[in-house]
């Protein structure tokens, strides 16, 4: 199961402005008639409830969405690039990579259709008919196009589920899922049958159902990549509520319950902080049966009421399922900040700021920035524009502030201008 994996995204570049003059016939002074270029396409993540691992994503890994179509004579605008959808699984967390290795967080897909843009397309360059004033009737200059955002991502599969089933391989676990819902997991009696998780949506009454989700056995040093634990412990990070189970018919119960839990507890996360209903598998083997009062007394020294039941016949499990649902989901849970507001709190930043920068300024913000890339500062006309913008945006009276003095260098991304006061 690909359940983590990182890509390469490039927005499309937006289309140059376009200089352009009315040559007609009867009209010997036309004006201005460049028209805009386009806006280049954006790259979406999609989460598509059809797909259930990264797979589809991790096998193209590279992923460019179109670039805008130049400006053309007669106030002919650019056409929009088209955007790219990329579809990922229900539940995919996405992070930005970083130069310096580190992860900015980008959004969680966590219902099925929402859309997360992680690549923005660059705008459009604004033809010479764009600039016409009063006292400019005729601008010899246009806008380049906007560079597209380009990134690479981590994507990480974490399971959506109400309920993880956690315990020592071959504890039952599939078998128990099995049992429970309509899900057919690979059931086998050797360790580390299940080798990627499994969902499955168990029916608790007329109105409500639980998904549970089989995790593979965790075992002593999962933590530190042995087994399979270290690559599905985060699977269980979005449970609300855990069903411990343990193999009945193995020498120690207890410290198989006790190996598990060091593991959660050492893994990220706070796994431990979840709840837990320990339950004695395999009911129906006679040795098991016998041994029900020691098993017990053993687990209640700890502190602990386990439950007995047998995934192989459904001896118990029905009952299990019922004690999970009223300790842990018969009141709902208080509805958390929406992802959407998480999303927007994280994006939210002034439109530009100034700083300073090594004897020099630097001015960061999409919008002076991408004016800096967008205008042909080689034009003096241009240039006279570029200025006027950024006063009319601010830029020019905070960089007062800040303290810069005409002819002081400012810097915009890898521009450096004498700032003309």
């Amino acid at each position: 199961m690909i359940d983590r994996t990182t890509l390469w995204v490039k927005a499309g570049d937006g289309g140059d402005g376009c200089v352009s003059f009315r040559r007609e016939k009867f009209v010997p002074r036309g004006g201005p008639d460049g028209g805009n270029g386009g806006a280049g396409g954006n790259v979406y993540l999609v989460a598509d409830p059809h797909l259930r691992t990264l797979e589809r994503a991790a096998i193209q890994h590279r992923y460019e969405a179109e670039r805008g179509q130049h400006g053309r004579g007669g106030g002919m605008h650019g056409r929009k690039g088209e955007d790219v959808y990329v579809p990922v699984p229900v539940g995919t967390l996405v992070h930005r990579v970083e130069e310096d290795g580190s992860l900015t967080f980008l959004g969680d897909l966590d219902r099925p259709g929402k859309a997360l843009l992680v690549a923005r397309g660059g705008r459009g360059g604004l033809g010479n008919a764009a600039f016409a004033t009063p006292t400019r009737q005729a601008p010899r200059f246009a806008q380049k196009g906007e560079r597209g955002e380009e990134c690479r991502l981590q994507l990480d599969l974490k399971l959506l589920a109400d309920v993880g089933l956690v315990g020592m391989p071959n504890a039952g676990k599939s078998t128990l899922l099995s049992a429970l819902t309509r899900a057919r997991p690979k059931i086998a009696d050797y360790p580390f049958t299940t080798l990627e998780p499994h969902l499955g949506v168990a029916r608790v009454d007329r109105d409500h159902e639980l998904v549970l989700a089989d995790i593979p056995g965790l075992i002593e040093g999962a933590y530190e990549g042995k087994g399979l634990g270290l690559e599905f412990l985060r699977h269980v990070e979005r449970t609300r509520a855990l069903v411990h189970l343990v193999d009945g018919s193995r020498p120690d119960p207890l410290a198989d319950y006790e190996v598990v839990n060091r593991e959660l507890a050492r893994a990220p996360g706070d796994l431990m902080t979840k709840p837990q209903v320990v339950a004695v598998n395999k009911l129906d083997l006679p040795e098991v049966r016998e041994r029900r009062a020691e098993i017990a007394s053993a687990f209640r020294r700890r502190g602990l009421e386990v439950a007995f039941i047998s995934a192989a016949t459904g001896e118990g499990t029905r009952e299990l399922l019922l004690e999970v649902w009223r300790r842990f989901f018969a009141v709902a849970p208080s509805r958390p900040q929406e992802a959407e507001e998480m999303e927007e709190a994280l994006r939210r930043e002034p439109r530009f700021r100034v700083r300073r920068e090594n004897g020099a300024f630097r001015v960061e913000g999409r919008d002076p920035v991408g004016l800096a890339e967008m205008m042909p500062l080689e034009v003096p006309e241009a240039r006279r524009e570029f200025w006027q913008r950024l006063r009319r945006m601010g830029v020019c009276s905070a960089l007062r502030r800040a303290g810069a003095r005409p002819g002081d260098e400012v810097r915009f991304g890898q521009l450096s201008l004498e700032w003309e006061g």
